[in-house]
């Protein structure tokens, strides 16, 4: 056995060979348990004292209670949140707990008048369960996040990892558990054949052995998973490695190949009995596409009988402010880069040819009517694109259309400008109400727009669509970047 295996026996890492062992699958068990435990025991509090312990009403709220905490945790499940991966990140599974809570409540109210029981169950006892349960379930999710980073910390919890093979493939994935940040993970070593020009360190890691020593090595010390960085071409070397590896209590991981770290790679995949991996996903499909297509037409025709009335007046207003029509329509590139016409009221002095300066408007623009400066500070004279959305060739929410020489002007400046065209283009976006909405003076704010835009579509849900709608309100009225 290679030398360089015994000086990793010191006190440190003696201390993580005898810490606990991290168990995903043991931590989102004790999640879930915990999470009932929030939800149950503060609506059983307020029961006992304030409805009272009464005989002909506890079979009702037990009912309540216990249908409700099923239809959270089996929510919850739906929505990921007993992944470990959304475990330890706090502010996203404080978000959907919270949503998924107040759902949970509105169904229970709901399903309480439909089975014409309301009269029997105490408001405020539902209110209070409510607010003190979703911040029951809070409380239990941060300090389970707090006690796994602490217990990580003190390196009483802990994942060891080794690393096969020292080349690039080895480096990239490097980089990305680094980059990751999550103190469970200990990168105890790396084991290569090419030691002797390998050398004893590879990236601030010792170089622990050949993968022949890697056996012995695991054996003797607390080894949990085992990284094979090698190119996937070496087929008949990996299959040997892993045939050797597969006697061990490990959990053994074929690393990514090099062009895999440069795709967002979504997972592993059954097609036609053949085993692939998503580089790429059409967004929006099966039931999620139902869903965006439900809450297009719904809210478009509410919002246009709701605004009906304004967009009266701001129709009379633009003909008495100058002269030229009501709405205009602009080219613009929409859904799988086909081009599409987009409405708008007119916020500019009309010269005979309304698309014919298509260059963004600046503050103090001369060319803005005066009630066009009102309409574009507030948006309203986007209030025309319901008729698109209606139409089916925009969306409430999706990446803003660009004209079509911007949109030209930038495909050419930036990496993957188009890939925001893979859904249809909305009134509101990520971008908007994340500080990107207005004039674009340089191709790096234009790349951050591309870049919300792109995060938005590969993680749409209808959550984050009335999140933005709820938001884009307090945009309009406070942020001053549209002219």
């Amino acid at each position: 056995m290679h030398a360089s295996v015994y000086p990793v026996e010191n006190a440190a890492f003696r201390s993580r060979a005898v810490s606990k062992r991290l168990s995903p699958s043991i931590v989102s068990g004790v999640v879930g348990i915990l999470d009932a435990v929030a939800i149950l025991v503060p609506g059983m509090l307020i029961y006992v004292f304030y409805v009272g312990w009464r005989v002909e009403s506890l079979q009702l709220y037990l009912s309540s209670l216990s249908i409700s905490t099923f239809i959270v945790l089996l929510a919850f499940y739906a929505a990921g949140l007993y992944k470990f991966q959304e475990i330890i990140q706090l502010g996203d599974q404080l978000k959907k707990a919270v949503a998924i809570s107040a759902i949970t409540c509105l169904s229970l109210i709901a399903l309480t008048f439909a089975l014409k029981i309301s009269e029997q169950l105490s408001r405020v006892w539902a209110f209070s369960w409510f607010v003190s349960g979703t911040l029951s379930l809070c409380a239990a999710r941060f300090g389970c996040h707090y006690l796994l980073r602490k217990w990580a910390e003190t390196g009483s919890l802990t994942r060891n990892i080794v690393i096969v093979g020292a080349g690039e493939q080895a480096k990239r994935l490097l980089a990305h558990l680094r980059t990751s940040k999550e103190p469970w993970n200990v990168i105890v070593g790396v084991f290569d054949d090419r030691i002797s020009r390998v050398g004893a360190e590879f990236q601030g890691l010792p170089v622990l052995g050949t993968i022949t020593d890697l056996v012995a090595f695991a054996r003797k010390f607390r080894t949990d998973e085992v990284f094979l960085a090698m190119p996937w071409c070496a087929e008949n070397r990996i299959k040997a490695i892993v045939g050797e590896l597969a006697e061990l209590p490990v959990n053994v991981h074929l690393a990514s190949d090099l062009i895999s770290f440069d795709y967002p790679i979504d997972h592993y995949h059954s097609f036609a009995s053949t085993t692939t991996l998503h580089l790429a996903i059409r967004p929006l499909d099966g039931w999620q596409k139902v869903a965006k297509y439900i809450e297009d037409k719904v809210l478009a025709t509410l919002l246009l009988i709701a605004f009906l009335p304004l967009m009266a007046l701001i129709a009379l207003a633009i003909k008495l402010d100058s002269k030229g029509p009501v709405l205009f329509k602009q080219l613009r590139f929409g859904f799988n880069n086909g081009a599409i016409s987009v409405f708008k009221f007119r916020t500019m002095y009309h010269n005979g040819d309304i698309d014919s300066d298509v260059s963004q408007a600046r503050r103090d623009d001369p060319r803005v009517t005066r009630v066009g400066r009102f309409l574009r500070r507030t948006s309203f004279d986007e209030l025309p694109q319901l008729f698109n959305v209606i139409q089916g060739t925009m969306s409430m929410v999706g990446p803003r259309p660009h004209a079509v020489p911007h949109n030209e002007e930038y495909s050419r400046l930036i990496r993957g400008y188009f890939s925001r065209h893979r859904v249809k283009p909305g009134i509101t976006g990520w971008a908007q109400v994340n500080g990107l909405r207005g004039e674009t003076k340089d191709p790096e704010k234009m790349k951050a727009r591309v870049d919300h835009d792109v995060w938005y579509i590969e993680n749409w849900s209808l959550l984050r669509d009335f999140y933005i709608l709820a938001k884009t309100a307090n945009v309009v009225w406070f942020q001053k970047t549209a002219y």
